[in-house]
């Protein structure tokens, strides 16, 4: 079995497992394994009550991997995150406890309940996958995935995450209520068992297995890289936008890209592999300008614009 083949397989009994508990979703959870191989993080927008944190912690449950989860408040400290250094009076010197941010799948709720300086203490764990605490550093598990949930609605007592860190997260991915039918099928699922029970059908060492293949065997070609240019480099030029994508938006496509194309079992990426991703890489990183504000230009027209204008040569 080619490792292609091999992603394939696992994320569709990934999948298998997961429906078992969530209705519906499918294209989010798609691109939240695929995210996972790719090494990014993912941040979840949608209203309370829509499986945000369900799906998360099945995803860690599905494939054996330790899962957290911090509440975001506005009381909570960066310590409370990265964990610090505690004096021992028996040995009179310090040691460092561990936060919640050492775990393979971290799930931030609400994530812009707390003031900016919370927000960033998640900055070096999700850029670098390490800790500082005084003179000493504290690598990470791996893989580490930060899965943030905001809610885009209220904005009482909530602060916008900075723009360097919101730049972090590889996708941000809105997750919309079920439709009728799909609450009816919720509602049978429910009736029976709250949470039904999902079996592990893979594991950590098989993950970065094939995230490793993902990258180095998933094939790339000269008309695809060009694509990804001409699309990431048109956003600067849009005059609705005051910011356009920075290159680490261009990096962002290349890297999903591999991993969408591994578990739909092709061993290279197609252009509609790009369309695919380019809204949830594109939809937090590009920033209206004041007048596409006034008039209510919406940014998702302006990625489907883009999508429609450029063109790709094969």
């Amino acid at each position: 079995m080619t490792q292609v083949q091999e992603a394939k397989d696992i994320f569709e009994k990934i999948m298998e497992e997961m429906q078992k508990r969530i209705v519906g979703n499918e294209g989010v959870m798609e691109l939240l394994f695929a995210s996972l191989l790719s090494g990014g993080h993912v941040l979840l927008e949608g209203v309370p009550g829509i499986a945000k944190t369900l799906m998360a912690s099945t995803l860690a449950e599905v494939i054996k991997m330790d899962f957290k989860r911090i509440q975001f408040t506005s009381d909570l400290m960066p310590a409370d995150i990265t964990g610090g250094n505690i004096y021992d009076r028996e040995t009179s010197s310090f040691t460092f406890i561990e936060g919640p941010v050492f775990t393979n799948i971290l799930l931030t709720d609400e994530i812009n309940r707390s003031p900016p300086k919370t927000q960033s203490a998640l900055l070096e764990a999700m850029q670098e996958k390490q800790v500082s605490s005084g003179k000493k550093t504290y690598k990470l598990p791996k893989p580490f995935m930060v899965i943030a949930t905001q809610n885009p609605i209220e904005s009482t007592g909530v602060y916008p995450l900075p723009e360097a860190q919101i730049d972090r997260f590889l996708v941000k991915i809105p997750v919309y209520p079920p439709t009728t039918d799909g609450e009816i099928d919720m509602l049978v699922m429910k009736r029976e068992k709250m949470f039904a029970d999902v079996d592990s059908v893979t594991k950590k060492d098989t993950i970065l297995k094939l995230a490793a293949e993902a990258e180095k065997s998933v094939v790339v070609s000269n008309q695809i890289l060009e694509y990804i240019a001409k699309l990431v480099t048109t956003t600067r030029t849009i005059p609705s936008l005051a910011l356009g994508a920075s290159p680490r938006g261009s990096i962002a496509l290349l890297t999903l890209s591999r991993s969408i194309a591994a578990i739909r079992g092709r061993d290279f990426v197609e252009p509609d592999d790009i369309k695919s991703i380019f809204f949830p890489i594109m939809n937090h990183r590009l920033i209206l300008s004041p007048e596409a504000e006034i008039e209510q230009i919406r940014v998702s027209e302006i990625i489907q614009n883009i999508l429609s204008e450029v063109e790709v040569v094969i």
